[in-house]
């Protein structure tokens, strides 16, 4: 058995690697190089984390859309990477002429896509900002008939009786009134719910997000919280006689009133007021106008982005070793992170101070910032002499693409002898021993039960056999990742928005959140590249698919919405969606990895093109199909979707056997690869 298996080499060549004459340093990733190149990365998620945050809400200042139109529209950038990415990753695989001469296959992508896409996407606010001065205007007329006893009357008595607590009624509806929620706090009755209110002359100072000591003014008059408020007048308590006490309300029962409003009234109100707005835009020829416009400046901007994406992704591989990109991976997500950390300080600062103009501001600064990223990244990055060191350090360990092939059939030849002798029932010391020593991973394990199943095969037909089922893993591991996107993205795509409207958290509180999660989860991202290396990226996959489910499952439950206090609501929130960050960083620094794993180095950038496919074609639809749901089902529906979706995405990723991690070259012989090598020696001679 021994004798089967021992590798071939020569004597002179086993003698060399027995004294250790043929050892080289240890394969490592360039940390600083690939930090360089992550800058193109950079660029990409500093405007794709402003235009899943900010997007969606100016879509609900200015147009008022429902979630499933909006979802439509936040869909639109996807559809068309869905064609756009493949092609450009084709094209710049193929690409040619002067400037590919010069800078290599990517970087002129990379330049003609980013000035392109910082010139268009300035236009995208500015386009709107006539219909978002509009539509502002209605909001405040709605609100301002919030102290209106009988408009109030009237619209919630039409919320509570839309509602249902038969889920089978056709016609019912919990957006505007969760009567679930209601009876589940034992407060499920129409007077209830009609004599909500919201006085929205009461304001308050001080403690933070909702919680600590605070100063009340009640049209701007400073007050106590035993103050009395009767016909619109404050009453100082000393002063308050027993018909104002009769008739009046003390401000701390306004305070309470106005937290009962905001916690089974608000989002309803939040939903009603956003259709009103939606009618007003598509029933004014301005509105319609603006909208029009809006969606070309933003499709032009979007195939300015589409046309470098690919290409800049499929960089890192052109210029890392297959069996380091798990970790290089890790760092070009790094480096997307701080692309996202610069965007989230931008949007956060410019919703704190929220007005009409922080779009312009937002866009113009996020611009600006893409430019200055892409003057670093020519700078420090030179494509073509980054290629060619990776070449030849491929050459060097013997890590090509040829390589690789003739690994894989000597592998083939070897795990079918194993396959054959366990068959055989091999004494001790023979296939069974062997098997028990070399501790098969469990893709070695599946291999060799592959290859005992071809046994009877040449190994080039088991060759052919091989790269039939590699495509099978191949379309497995797209699929795992379409259903990954389809939750994930569900949940990005209308974080802004159900902060806002489903939580009342201000625009800027929800910004934080986004940032915090984004902050505290880069921390993970060298460890899970390591992590990978440890235990295989399949394996890390699933992981993080897991954190994700348990993380939607928990934010589909009433935990965070029963919450009293506005600190409480976002802390809990922030956190759960925290695990779900986590989950995604764990995915996506292995999942892409996988897929360039089962390419050669001529088809990277294709196969870039199709790991976008398939990210895109979910992120495409998913924002459309969650939208519906929520319309028909509430808010909290989101994220019973999401989890349903990732979980499909751990099933199928179970199936998936090529893709993982090539093992590194070490960095010299062991005892037992010296001792066989001189046995190899003796030999020979």
């Amino acid at each position: 058995m021994a004798k089967k298996m021992k590798p071939e080499s020569s004597g002179a060549e086993a003698a060399a690697a027995a004294t250790g004459a043929e050892e080289k340093k240890p394969l490592r990733l360039d940390y600083p190089q690939t930090i360089k190149v992550g800058l193109a990365f950079a660029i990409i998620m500093l405007f794709w984390s402003m235009y899943d945050f900010v997007v969606p809400l100016l879509l609900e200042k200015t147009f008022g859309l429902s979630n499933m139109m909006r979802g439509l529209i936040m869909g639109l950038d996807n559809l068309l990477s869905l064609f756009l990415l493949p092609l450009f990753g084709k094209i710049s695989d193929k690409s040619g002429g002067k400037l590919v001469q010069k800078f290599g296959r990517r970087t002129p992508f990379i330049i003609i896509g980013t000035v392109m896409s910082a010139v268009l996407m300035i236009l995208v606010p500015i386009s709107s900002y006539p219909q978002l001065k509009s539509s502002e205007q209605v909001r405040e007329d709605y609100i301002a008939r919030f102290n209106d006893d009988q408009f109030m009357q009237d619209t919630l008595g039409m919320f509570y009786d839309k509602a249902s607590l038969d889920f089978t009624d056709p016609n019912y509806s919990n957006v505007y009134c969760d009567r679930a929620f209601l009876k589940m706090n034992g407060v499920d009755t129409r007077e209830f719910f009609t004599s909500l209110r919201f006085d929205n002359n009461l304001t308050s100072s001080g403690g933070f997000l909702g919680a600590g000591e605070k100063t009340y003014k009640y049209k701007g008059v400073e007050v106590a919280l035993d103050d009395y408020v009767v016909g619109g007048n404050v009453v100082k308590a000393a002063d308050a006689t027993e018909a104002d006490k009769a008739s009046g309300k003390t401000i701390q029962q306004i305070i309470d009133g106005n937290a009962a409003y905001s916690r089974y009234a608000q989002a309803g109100m939040n939903t009603y007021i956003s259709e009103q707005v939606e009618a007003a835009v598509l029933s004014s020829k301005q509105g319609v106008t603006t909208l029009v416009i809006y969606m070309i400046v933003l499709l032009f901007t979007l195939i300015a982005m589409a046309t470098y994406r690919s290409p800049a992704v499929a960089l890192m591989p052109d210029v890392t070793p297959k069996p380091l990109r798990s970790q290089a991976n890790a760092m070009i997500n790094l480096m997307g992170g701080i692309g996202g950390a610069l965007a989230f300080v931008i949007y956060t600062v410019a919703l704190m101070f929220e007005s009409s103009e922080s779009y312009i501001i937002i866009f113009s600064t996020v611009a600006v910032c893409m430019v200055l990223l892409l003057v670093a990244f020519l700078s420090l990055v030179k494509e073509k002499k980054l290629v060619d060191k990776c070449r030849k350090t491929c050459e060097e360990y013997g890590i090509t693409d040829k390589d690789e092939e003739e690994a894989e059939i000597k592998k083939m030849e070897e795990l079918a002898l194993v396959a054959e002798d366990v068959e055989q029932g091999a004494a001790v010391g023979g296939a069974e021993e062997y098997v028990k020593n070399k501790k098969l991973s469990l893709n070695e394990k599946i291999e060799l039960k592959f290859n005992k199943k071809y046994a009877h095969l040449t190994p080039e037909e088991r060759k052919v056999k091989l790269e039939k089922a590699k495509k099978v893993s191949f379309i497995l591991i797209l699929a795992s990742i379409f259903m990954w996107f389809m939750g994930y993205n569900a949940v990005s795509s209308n974080l802004s928005v159900y902060c806002v409207k489903a939580l009342n958290l201000k625009a800027s509180v929800a910004s934080i959140i986004s940032g915090v999660s984004m902050a505290v989860s880069a921390i993970a991202f060298i460890p899970v590249g390591i992590l990978a290396v440890k235990i295989g990226r399949k394996r890390s996959i699933m992981l993080g698919f897991a954190l994700a489910t348990v993380s939607f499952v928990l934010l589909a439950t009433p935990i965070i919405i029963m919450a009293q206090v506005e600190l409480a609501k976002a802390a809990l929130f922030a956190l759960f969606y925290l695990i779900a960050g986590f989950g995604l960083i764990i995915a996506n620094v292995n999942t892409f990895p996988m897929v360039v794993e089962l390419a050669k180095a001529e088809d990277v950038g294709k196969y870039t093109g199709f790991y976008y496919t398939a990210t895109m074609s979910a992120q495409a639809i998913t924002p459309f199909i969650a939208g519906t749901i929520m319309d028909n089902y509430g808010n909290a529906s989101l994220f019973a979707y999401s989890a349903v979706c990732v979980f499909i995405a751990i099933a199928i990723m179970f199936f998936v056997r090529y893709g993982d991690s090539m093992q590194i070259p070490t960095k010299k012989l062991t005892k037992e690869e010296k001792l066989q090598a001189m046995l190899d020696a003796a030999d020979a001679d």
